[in-house]
C-alpha cells in the first residue's frame, strides 16, 4: 500500500465545438477502455491509495459495521404476494448475503424453495449476482427470472420447472431488464432487447421449448431517444407495450390470450404529451399531461382504432395542487397515486359499469410520511396492498380496505435495537435566491444537542422525488450526534411536476443553487455545524456542481458513482442512456444546451481551488456512469487542488456496476467505510490534504 496519492498520466487532447475548445488530458481513461493495463493499473493505484488512507480508521469502520448489523433482523421474510394458486415470497438467512425466492400453496402446505441465490453464487462462482424481475406462469408450473451476474444490467432470462426445480430450457442471453411477462396460457414469454447503447427497443416473444434464434420480433423502436418496457394489464388479458422519450410516450397493446397477436396503438405519439394506460375492459384507463394538464389528468378513451384526445373523459380533472402519478385497477376500484401537500397521496375511486365514482383521499396520521402502491397480483379483490414508512417508522405492509379505506398491518419491518421515540424527524424551508421555497426534511436522535454535525443528501433529477423514508443506514450517525438531511431540490417532483420542469434543461442550474441554499440555511439557522452532502449517479452531477459552486460550505462530500462529465458523455451518442436522456439534460449538439451544460458539467468547471474531503466512487462494470467520468474528474481535481484541500480518493469496485455489491452484508461495510471517512473528516482525523502530508 501507499500513502503518496497516484497521479494518472496525462495525455494532451483539445475538444472543439461550437467554437469553443476544451482540453482533456484525461480522456485517455475513456477511450483505452476498461480491459486496458494502464487504465487497471490506475484504478488499482487509487484502490491501494484508498486502503492506505484508510488503514488508521478500519476499527471505526468495524464498529460501524457491527452496528449497522445489530439493527438488521438476518433471518426475516418478506410479507407474500398472492398469485394465482400460490404466495410468492423472499427469505433472508442469517450469515446468507442474498435472498432466497419461495412459495407456499395459499390453501396451505409446505414452502417450495424457488431459487437459492447464495447457493446460485457459489455453485456458478459468480463474485456478484442479482435478480430484477421474477415471473410465474399463470399455472404456476413455471417460474422465469431475469439474472445479471456482472453489474452491467445484460440479463439471462432463465425459466424453472416448478414440478422438477430444474430449468425448463437453456437459458435467453442479451435480456433487457425493462420487460418479463407470461403470455395467458404460459406457453410464452414477453422480454426486450437491448441496442448497443443498452436502450430497450425490440419487444420479443418466446415460445417455451423452442429455441431462441426461432423467437418473433414484435416490435422494435427505431428513434433513438425512445426506449421500450411492456407489462401486463392487471386483468391478466393485455400485454401493455410503453415506448417513451423524456417528454413523450406512446402505449401499444396486444392480446396476451391470442399468440398471434401483434400491438396496436392506442394514442399515437405527439411530441410533448405524456400518457401511462390502464385496460378498462371496455375502455382505455389513461393519465396524461394532454390538454395543459401539467401536473396530470386522468382520462377514460373507448376501446377502438383511429383514437385521439378528442375521445377522452375526464374521471380526474385537472389540478394544479395536485399531481398524479401513478395508478393500479382492481375489477371494482381504482387505486391512483400522486402527491398532494408535498406529500405522496393515495386515492381510490369505486369502479362500476357506469362508470368511475368520486376519489376519497386515504387519511394517515403523521404529518409527515411516504406511501406508494405495492405489489398487487389479484385484479378481482377488494383488498390492495400498500406500503408506508416515515424518517424514524420503519416500512410497514398495509393491507388497504377498497370499500372502508381503513388498513390492516400485515407486517412492520423489524429492526433490532431501534426505538423510534428516542429520534426526531422535523421539515425546515430554504429560500432559494430566485425566492423558492425549498422544503429540507432532518432526523436527529432526541438527544442531540445543536448545531451538529450534518449530512446533507440530495438527487434533484429525472422528476425522483427523496421522500422521507426510514432506512437503518443513517443510525451509527444518528446515535453519534449528527443530523441527517434531505433537500427536497427542484429536479425532483417532491412539489409536483413543475418542480420537475423548473430543475433540468436550461433550468439545471436551479437544482445546484436550491442544494447550497438548503446548506446555508442548516448552517444560519443553528441546525448544522460541519456539513457533509452526499449524493450518488445524478446526486452525485449535484455533488460535483455545488461543491465547485461552493467549495468552502461542505467538510466533505460523497460523490458516488457521478454523472461528472456531462459534455463528453452526452456528445457520445453511442453510449447508454445519452440519447433517451436529451429531454433531461438536452443535446449538446446544439449551442443553447451546450452552453447550458458548459455552465455547470463538474469536470469542466474544475478550478484551481481548496477543496474539501471528497471520496469518489465508480464500479468498473457500471453501464449508466462509466468508471471513467469519476476517474478522469478525480484525475484532473488532483492537478487543481490548492494547498489546504482535504483529502481526494477514489474507489472502484472492480466486480459490479451502478448499485455497488450486490452482496447485503458488502453493502453494509461499504456504508460503514463512508461513515468513517465522514467522522474522521470532522473530526481532523484524517489529517489534513494531501499537500500537507
Amino acid at each position: 500500500m501507499t500513502s503518496t496519492p497516484p497521479q494518472a498520466p496525462k495525455k494532451p487532447l483539445i475538444h472543439t465545438l461550437h467554437g469553443e475548445s476544451r482540453p482533456d488530458s484525461y480522456h485517455w481513461l475513456k477511450t483505452q477502455g476498461k480491459t486496458d493495463a494502464e487504465v487497471l493499473d490506475y484504478l488499482n493505484a487509487e484502490n491501494a491509495y484508498l486502503d492506505a488512507l484508510m488503514a488508521p480508521l478500519r476499527d471505526t469502520q468495524r464498529a460501524i459495521y457491527a452496528e449497522l448489523l445489530s439493527h438488521v433482523q438476518e433471518r426475516d421474510d418478506q410479507p407474500p404476494v398472492h398469485e394465482g394458486d400460490w404466495l410468492y415470497f423472499t427469505r433472508t438467512e442469517e450469515g446468507q448475503a442474498h435472498p432466497i425466492f419461495l412459495r407456499r400453496p395459499l390453501a396451505g402446505g409446505e414452502e417450495q424453495v424457488l431459487l437459492d441465490l447464495n447457493a446460485l453464487k457459489e455453485r456458478e462462482g459468480h463474485a456478484n449476482v442479482w435478480v430484477y424481475n421474477t415471473c410465474p406462469s399463470p399455472d404456476g408450473r413455471r417460474w422465469a427470472y431475469l439474472l445479471d451476474t456482472t453489474g452491467q444490467e445484460v440479463f439471462e432470462l432463465r425459466v424453472l420447472n416448478t414440478a422438477t426445480g430444474e430449468l425448463a430450457e437453456a437459458a435467453l442471453t442479451g435480456v433487457g431488464g425493462w420487460t418479463l411477462a407470461w403470455s395467458a396460457d404460459g406457453s410464452h414469454l414477453y422480454y426486450s432487447r437491448d441496442d448497443a447503447t443498452q436502450r430497450s427497443y425490440q419487444l420479443w416473444r418466446h415460445g417455451l421449448g423452442q429455441l431462441q434464434d426461432a423467437d418473433e420480433l414484435l416490435y422494435g423502436e427505431d428513434d433513438a431517444t425512445f426506449r421500450i418496457g411492456a407489462g401486463l394489464a392487471e386483468n391478466g388479458e393485455t400485454l401493455l407495450l410503453a415506448s417513451q422519450a423524456g417528454i413523450t410516450s406512446e402505449w401499444f397493446a396486444l392480446d396476451a390470450r391470442d399468440n398471434g397477436a401483434r400491438p396496436g396503438v392506442i394514442v399515437p405519439r405527439e411530441r410533448g404529451v405524456e400518457y401511462r394506460a390502464a385496460d378498462g375492459g371496455d375502455h382505455w384507463l389513461i393519465l396524461t399531461n394532454q390538454g395543459e394538464a401539467a401536473e396530470f389528468r386522468l382520462v377514460r378513451l373507448p376501446k377502438r382504432e383511429g383514437l385521439s384526445w378528442a375521445d377522452a373523459q375526464d374521471v380526474l380533472s385537472h389540478d394544479p395542487e395536485r399531481y398524479l402519478t401513478g395508478m393500479h385497477l382492481f375489477r371494482s376500484h381504482l387505486l391512483v397515486a400522486g402527491r398532494e401537500d408535498g406529500f405522496t397521496q393515495l386515492w381510490v375511486l369505486p369502479r362500476t359499469p357506469e362508470g368511475y365514482g368520486p376519489a376519497r383521499r386515504v387519511a394517515f396520521a403523521e404529518e409527515g410520511y411516504t406511501v406508494r402502491i405495492g405489489s398487487n397480483r389479484v385484479f378481482d379483490t377488494t383488498t390492495a396492498r400498500i406500503l408506508y414508512t416515515s424518517l424514524t417508522r420503519p416500512t410497514e405492509h398495509l393491507d388497504l380496505d377498497l370499500n372502508t379505506l381503513q388498513t390492516a398491518l400485515v407486517k412492520a419491518t423489524p429492526v433490532p435495537n431501534y426505538d423510534p421515540a428516542q429520534y426526531v424527524a422535523e421539515q425546515v424551508w430554504a429560500t432559494a435566491p430566485d425566492g423558492e421555497q425549498i422544503p429540507v426534511s432532518l432526523v436527529r436522535h432526541r438527544g442531540t444537542a445543536l448545531p451538529a454535525p450534518t449530512l446533507l443528501y440530495g438527487y434533484g433529477a429525472y422528476g425522483f422525488s427523496m421522500d422521507p423514508a426510514f432506512t437503518v443506514s443513517r443510525l451509527p450517525l444518528l446515535d453519534r450526534g449528527w443530523v441527517w438531511a434531505i433537500a427536497h431540490i427542484r429536479g425532483g417532483s417532491e412539489r409536483g411536476r413543475r418542480w420537475y420542469d423548473a430543475g433540468k434543461l436550461g433550468q439545471k442550474m436551479n437544482t445546484f443553487t436550491d442544494f447550497i441554499a438548503a446548506g446555508e440555511h442548516l448552517k444560519a439557522s443553528g441546525v448544522a455545524g460541519d456539513l457533509v452532502a452526499m449524493g450518488r449517479s445524478a446526486g452525485g452531477l449535484l455533488m460535483g456542481a455545488a461543491i465547485n459552486l461552493r467549495p468552502d460550505l461542505f467538510r466533505a462530500a460523497f460523490v458516488g458513482v457521478p454523472f461528472v462529465d456531462v459534455l463528453s458523455t452526452m456528445l457520445d451518442a453511442s453510449i447508454p442512456l445519452t440519447t433517451n436522456e436529451y429531454d433531461e439534460w438536452g443535446n449538446p449538439n446544439g449551442p443553447d444546451a451546450y452552453a447550458a451544460m458548459r455552465q455547470y458539467s463538474p469536470y469542466d468547471n474544475l478550478k484551481a481551488s481548496v477543496y474539501p474531503h471528497l471520496f469518489v466512487s465508480t464500479g468498473l462494470n457500471d453501464p449508466r456512469v462509466a468508471y471513467w467520468e469519476p476517474a478522469k474528474y478525480v484525475a484532473r481535481l488532483r492537478d487543481l487542488r490548492a494547498p489546504g484541500s482535504g483529502q481526494l480518493v477514489l474507489k472502484t469496485n472492480m466486480g459490479a456496476g451502478h448499485g455497488g455489491s450486490s452482496g447485503r452484508y458488502d453493502a453494509l461495510n461499504e456504508a460503514a467505510e463512508e461513515y468513517a471517512f465522514a467522522l474522521a473528516a470532522v473530526s481532523g482525523e484524517l489529517n489534513g490534504g494531501e499537500e500537507e502530508q
